[in-house]
């Protein structure tokens, strides 16, 4: 199943209420179960971005539904990656 990658940073209604912030993770878990796949890590990060989460979901359309979903509570912005493993063959070897 395809790996994505979304990094998210706290808006200041995330901020101010970031002690919901264990209940919204339990929310995005059954929104991507929803969706077919599964929230597989979570970490909380220091730096540009305030945290990581990675995901298996069946495709993109999924992976946007879910980034959708989740963005639309208004508490983080995310930028959600396709990550590719292994990579396409012929753009690091042959």
């Amino acid at each position: 199943m395809p790996t994505y990658i979304t990094l998210f940073s706290w808006t200041q209604k995330g901020i101010e209420n970031v002690k919901e912030s264990p209940a919204r993770l339990d929310a995005a878990k059954k929104l991507c179960q929803a969706a077919g796949g599964e929230l597989t890590e979570f970490y909380t990060t220091m730096g540009r971005y305030d945290g990581v989460v990675l995901l298996e979901l069946p495709n993109d359309e999924a992976a946007a539904k879910v980034a959708l979903a989740i963005g639309s509570g208004g508490s983080i912005r995310t930028e959600t990656l396709h990550a590719l493993n292994p990579p396409p063959k012929g753009l690091f070897w042959n």
